[in-house]
């Protein structure tokens, strides 16, 4: 983890104010299930090592600084859940959910380059700092909010340097701009993966066990946590970290745009 990165303990979860938040049960879903995702990332790590293995830049940097400040925001995102919904098992929900989502963390659902990766890494990167964003605006609660904003910054950086792993890789490989658009455009499709809905599934066994099994109630919290990212989407920001692989011409990325974030939309609201 670098230098002067923050830490729970910058957090002051003793301050929480709990009338503020204890009872959106919207906010409870999206910091639980973000929270389960964010502790799995050792998962995506270990792919990711084994994927770029002979790169030493980028597999140092993935063990020394991605993973350690990853698992940092699932144990904030715990610590949070804990001192504001106490009686909800985390442990036993999150093993739970462990249980499933080990099978959707392998090598082989990874890009066909290592290049074309860099790329959907990014479009990672880029949807989970939309998501704390959205978090952030959503939230009435100050550590929330706080915590939100630290971890979106995390994103950003992230997304950085992928970013420039991804320009060395791509003048490597001699990527064509329509192979790296067909990643772009398959990842962002997939930004509302099984992840989320798996997560959702687990928290529910545990917080609404007698609706646990009910597909429609399921669908519905899914639906309300994807129109919370969707009401609060930067889409200025969102786009132009989308398109940056591209390096697309200033005039055909003004003319694309638009149909873009029609795109976009409909990958948060479907």
């Amino acid at each position: 983890m670098r230098d002067g990165h923050w830490t729970i303990d910058d957090l002051h979860l003793e301050a929480i104010d709990h009338a503020a938040i204890r009872d959106d049960d919207t906010l409870f879903y999206l910091a639980c299930s973000a929270s389960f995702i964010e502790s799995g990332s050792d998962l995506y790590t270990r792919n990711l090592v084994q994927y770029y293995d002979g790169d030493a830049d980028v597999t140092r940097w993935l063990d020394e600084q991605w993973e350690p400040e990853e698992l940092q925001h699932g144990r904030a995102l715990r610590a949070y859940v804990n001192h504001v919904w106490p009686e909800f098992d985390w442990d036993a929900a999150y093993a739970s959910f462990l249980r499933e989502y080990a099978g959707y963390c392998k090598v082989e659902l990874l890009a066909a380059t290592r290049g074309l990766e860099m790329s959907a890494r990014c479009v990672v990167e880029m949807g989970t700092a939309t998501y704390y964003w959205a978090l952030a605006k959503e939230a009435r609660e100050p550590v929330f909010v706080d915590l939100a904003h630290r971890i979106a910054n995390d994103e950003v950086s992230h997304y950085k340097h992928f970013y420039r792993y991804f320009r060395a890789y791509r003048e490597r490989e001699r990527l064509s701009r329509w192979r790296v658009f067909g990643t772009l455009a398959r990842r962002t499709w997939e930004l509302r993966s099984e992840d989320a809905d798996c997560a959702v599934r687990h928290i529910a066994r545990w917080r609404n066990p007698a609706q646990a099994e009910d597909k429609a109630y399921l669908n519905a919290v899914s639906s309300r946590l994807r129109r919370v990212v969707s009401r609060h989407m930067n889409a200025g920001t969102t786009l132009k970290m989308l398109l940056r692989p591209l390096d697309l011409p200033p005039r055909v990325e003004a003319l694309v745009r638009a149909p873009i974030e029609v795109f976009m939309n409909r990958v948060f609201l479907r």
